[in-house]
């Protein structure tokens, strides 16, 4: 039988001593466990990033999955730290829009908020809810622990606004949702959006005032140095710049405008 497997995304940064000491909560409670690192690196504070990273990434993991999530500005306040069934995943987070783009593509089953301070570390500190309440859940659930144990039912999941583009029979105007690790634009048009529009090489981009002529299928499809549109892994409009970084040649940061249109 398959151990249990974790994972942990935070924004704690590569490197950081904050990651292992969750996992050191985690082994205290049940070592016959696998952990997963998905990302340390989400921007400090950068909820909406976060959120991107859980619902590119999680989905890919077995089912059953126990996905740890700390970017959690709010930590000591009034919100409140959640386990919740979304699609095939187990989730342990802050309910504070982390899991809001999950929850648009799967609809969720049990939330549960997490009150029942059995099942947390002794005397949790007030400034680091992610070693001291969600470590140490996410390992009881691992042992096999219900998580109806764990505190009483909710209805629903805080969500953020996720801006959609908006699209005519000429155009789409959209925005860079996150820029990642290389620099690259990452937007909220989809391939399907601009496949209406025509035939991908024949469109302009238009990223402040910047334009790129054609949407290509691949980075090597360019120069090195050139600026270039193409849809990433997850088929969402990207902007790049070959071997460079995009976001620090244009100047551009997420809730940018990105509009293609035909030339």
């Amino acid at each position: 039988m398959p151990r249990p497997l974790i994972t942990l995304t935070t924004d704690f940064g590569i490197g950081s001593p904050y990651v292992a000491q969750m996992k050191g909560v985690v082994l205290s409670i049940c070592r016959e466990v696998d952990l997963v690192d998905i990302t340390h690196a989400v921007s400090p504070q950068n909820i909406r990033e976060g959120a991107i990273v859980l619902a590119d990434a999680t989905p890919r993991f077995p089912p059953g999955t126990i996905h740890v999530a700390v970017v959690d500005p709010g930590v000591g306040m009034s919100r409140q730290i959640v386990y919740a069934e979304i699609g095939s995943q187990r989730y342990v987070a802050p309910d504070n829009g982390l899991l809001s783009l999950l929850v648009r593509q799967y609809r969720p089953g049990l939330i549960v908020a997490l009150e029942n301070g059995n099942y947390w570390a002794p005397k949790p500190s007030q400034t680091f809810h992610g070693r001291d309440i969600m470590a140490p859940v996410a390992a009881h659930l691992a042992s096999g622990r219900d998580p109806v144990e764990l505190g009483p039912r909710l209805a629903s999941l805080v969500a953020l606004d996720w801006p959609e583009p908006r699209k005519s029979t000429s155009r789409i105007d959209g925005q860079v949702l996150v820029v990642d690790s290389f620099g690259n634009l990452i937007t909220n048009i989809r391939r399907e959006d601009v496949a209406a529009l025509g035939e991908p090489r024949s469109l302009t981009i238009d990223c402040s005032g910047r334009l790129i002529r054609g949407i290509v299928p691949t980075y090597g499809a360019a120069l090195p140095g050139e600026i270039v549109a193409l849809f990433d892994s997850q088929g969402r409009l990207e902007i790049a710049k070959v071997g460079g970084n995009a976001a620090a040649e244009l100047l551009m940061r997420a809730g940018e405008a990105v509009t293609v249109m035909q030339s």
